[in-house]
């Protein structure tokens, strides 16, 4: 006699005693106590799971929970599979976006659903709506929310999930993240990026460790042209924790006319190695519309109508022993549950610990929370917590100006040209060609960027030569001074020149440096606030949290912004201090022999190029260069301007520009020997203007050497180390307790922790609710 799955079995005789009758049924009830036992056991671990992924889901939580992740092309049959998974259609492939954000589909066997039952998980909470029957308005509502989201975030994917919870009697305990397909080529209307975009959410939902991978590809596709069977080995390299699925596998099987190739295709063996084993399913192709009893009468006729064309239609058949567990949907489905189900089981002691962690932290959090919101009104707690923390941001400022590598540069620091950009300052003033400081390219901040800024400015300065002067402006300048003392005026007349050309074009540079360089310390805020936070993270119990204080974090910051600002404008005034003494009149900087250049420098200031991956001490950068290269620093000794030697037709020529006295006329000397002050009586309009442009070198190179650099590092890096702390202090806290509690009881202040006070208790108590569960459940494995 055979059985309806086909074994063969031996009738009883009659003479058998009672006794065996017993025994045998005995056998059968404990046997059925038993699946039923493991059954429920199985619903219980599953139901605990669905509310644990449900709360995760809502509040970001990252847990290791075990579900299965369907991967595949576009049109490779993802949707159908779900579809056949639920034992119902709702015409998700009719969407017309397709799937463009990840559908969590949590299915729940329910033997009293005898119609679906389908309910959406509400955006950002863990709630769900009301049940939706209607197939059409299921598929309506993944379209309407996709749709919502992607306007709203101005994208064409997203990978934050929608999640739909189906109650059926027909369907399998079974949760199943359902991705957007692989595509080679963006949609009309859509970014260029969207294909990259897909296929990295696909690797980030696919990669940890706790899912399993269900890999969709079709049957027409040979594994030696997979598209995307490389994407899943660097997820997956050895397919541990991967099903494969070849879908619409009817579409093949005309191909098959002996068993050698039927069994060759169904092992792939040559491609997906030995231990790896695929499904082959297909599925009813006929889209009209039937009922759910029908539909899944046409899943089942469609697996017993592969099998027969494989057993009578195929020469020899194939090897059934071997592969026909692997054949149909009914397998992969029985499949499916039992390997999640075995995930559940191994899972549940590591989540049991895990939620006991979480449970204590979001309890630790909520105090804290508590206290800070008691504190709202203790004035005393507020001022003592706040000077805490205002002192630490301090202390991590000077860090990141003494030099420090965190937070990681790569992501916080700045570039030369990104500093330029984000400053809105620009180039610098009368300097045409782009200077290029060492380790512009780096990304730097604090004492680093600080010090780049410090070098780009004399690299700037020394770029600049002294500006032409016309004829004019030489001729009325030298003849007011030509009476004053023979050759001694013409060289006071040529340093006046210098003097004037000098405060016009090196003011500017002066106030470009303030700036800039007050723009690398306003930068220094968030790198601290940065810093205080990693600092605190590394400790479990906090010193100081002043989080959610958002009047507070605005004053400290403005307070901040405010004596960096006033630090600009105290070193633009020193500074201006300082070239008004090198261009006054009674300075004797013009005069003086003694070369101060910076040769000097050199020795006590060596900068590091390190932008090319070289370390190396670049001597050359600080040494003036002997060309006049825009850009470069040029030896103040030999900055003279290029004048024309062929004047314009309606200007005398250098030679008839001389200075008459009394009909006599001076000769202009082939050059000039010595120092200025030994000049011959003669002076044409050239070396009057080498003259002028030996001045302007001799201020600008005193003026940079001795007195700007040291001025700018004493102007702002001082204070900041020494005064920062009192100038807050005084600014946020030496004022009465109403102007100070301004900065707490703002508008919306308490709401806001009100608001996160009430989001940690409902997350506090989802996740009780969860390791209680959680613990029946260890204590009945």
């Amino acid at each position: 006699m055979a059985t309806s799955n086909g074994f063969q079995t031996t009738p009883t005789k009659t003479t058998l005693n009672d006794k065996n009758s017993s025994s045998v049924s005995r056998k059968h009830q404990r046997s059925h106590q038993k699946t039923t036992e493991s059954s429920s056991s199985f619903k219980a671990r599953f139901e605990a799971y669905n509310r644990l992924q449900a709360a995760a889901v809502a509040f970001g939580e990252k847990l290791p929970i075990p579900e299965i992740v369907a991967i595949g092309g576009q049109s490779d049959g993802k949707s159908s599979l779900l579809e056949a998974l639920l034992g119902f259609r709702f015409n998700v492939r009719e969407v017309e976006m397709g799937t463009r954000r990840p559908l969590i589909l949590q299915m729940v066997h329910d033997p009293t659903a005898l119609d679906p039952r389908c309910r959406f998980q509400e955006e950002d909470s863990e709630e769900y709506g009301t049940p939706i029957m209607s197939a059409s308005a299921i598929a309506d509502t993944i379209k309407s929310r996709t749709d919502t989201l992607l306007k709203k975030t101005k994208t064409a994917v997203s990978p934050k999930p929608i999640v739909m919870r189906a109650e059926y009697a027909h369907c399998p305990n079974l949760t199943i993240i359902d991705t957007p397909g692989f595509v080679l080529k963006a949609k009309k209307g859509e970014p260029e990026s969207t294909p990259e975009e897909i296929l990295s959410m696909v690797k980030s939902l696919a990669t940890p460790p706790h899912r399993i991978l269900v890999f969709l590809q079709q049957s027409s596709v040979e594994w030696c042209s997979s598209l995307w069977l490389d994407s899943i080995r660097e997820i997956d390299p050895t397919f541990r924790r991967t099903v494969i699925v070849v879908s619409k596998f009817d579409n093949r099987l005309r191909e098959f006319t002996e068993r050698w190739e039927v069994d060759s295709y169904l092992s792939a063996s040559g491609y997906l190695g030995e231990n790896t084993r695929p499904f082959f399913v297909a599925l009813p192709k006929d889209k009209s519309t039937v009922s759910n009893e029908e539909f899944r009468h046409q899943i089942s006729q469609v697996d017993l109508d592969v099998l027969h064309h494989l057993q009578n239609s195929v020469k020899g058949g194939f090897d059934e022993e071997k592969y026909k567990s692997q054949i149909g949907f009914s397998c992969l489905k029985d499949y499916l549950e039992s390997e999640l189900q075995k995930r559940y089981k191994e899972a549940a002691p590591t989540t049991l610990a895990l939620l006991q962690q979480r449970c204590s932290e979001v309890t630790t959090e909520l105090n804290s929370m508590d206290s800070k919101i008691q504190a709202t009104s203790d004035v005393a707690h507020l001022r003592r917590s706040s000077m805490l923390f205002a002192s630490s941001i301090c202390n991590h400022l000077g860090s990141l100006i003494d030099g420090a590598a965190d937070p990681d540069p790569e992501q916080w620091g700045k570039t030369t040209e990104e500093e330029r950009l984000e400053s809105g300052i620009g180039s610098w003033p009368g300097v045409s060609t782009a200077i290029k400081p060492p380790n512009g390219s780096l990304r730097l901040y604090g004492g680093a960027a600080f010090e780049r800024v410090m070098h780009e400015f004399r690299c700037a300065t020394y770029s600049i030569e002294c500006p032409p002067v016309s004829r004019e402006k030489v001729a009325n300048i030298i003849l007011a001074h030509a009476g004053r003392g023979g050759g001694r005026g013409i060289v006071e007349a040529a340093a006046e020149i210098a003097r004037a050309a000098a405060r016009s074009w090196l003011a500017p540079m002066l106030d470009t440096a303030c700036e800039r360089l007050a723009f690398v310390l306003r930068n220094l805020f968030d790198l601290a606030i940065e810093r205080n936070h990693l600092s605190h993270a590394n400790y479990t119990k906090k010193i100081v949290d002043m989080e959610g204080y958002i009047g507070f974090h605005t004053a400290l910051r403005h307070s901040y912004n405010s004596f960096i600002q006033n630090l600009s404008k105290e070193c633009k005034q020193l500074v201006r201090h300082h070239l008004d003494s090198v261009t006054s009149s009674y300075s004797q900087i013009c005069y003086e022999t003694d070369p101060i250049t910076p040769y000097r420098y050199q020795h006590s200031t060596l900068f590091l190029e390190l932008s090319q991956h070289k370390t190396k001490i670049s001597r050359k950068e600080n040494i003036p260069n002997k060309d006049m290269t825009p850009g470069k620093l040029v030896d103040p000794r030999e900055a003279y301007m290029t004048i024309p030697e062929t004047p314009s037709p309606d200007q005398p020529s250098d030679d008839n520009f001389v200075i008459k006295k009394e009909n006599e006329i001076y000769k202009r000397p082939s050059r000039i020997h010595g120092n200025n002050n030994n000049l011959k009586s003669g002076f044409s309009y050239s070396e009057i203007c080498l003259s002028a442009s030996q001045h302007f070198a001799r201020i600008r190179e005193v003026l940079i050497e001795r007195s700007v650099t040291s001025a700018l590092n004493s102007g702002f890096l001082t204070p900041c180390r020494e005064r920062l702390m009192v100038a807050l202090g005084l600014d946020l806290f030496a004022v009465n307790d109403e102007k100070f509690m301004d900065m707490f009881v703002a508008p919306g202040a308490i709401d806001v922790l009100q608001n996160e006070r009430e989001s940690l208790q409902k997350r506090q108590k989802i996740l009780h609710t969860c390791l209680s569960e959680f613990k029946s459940i260890a204590r009945s494995l």
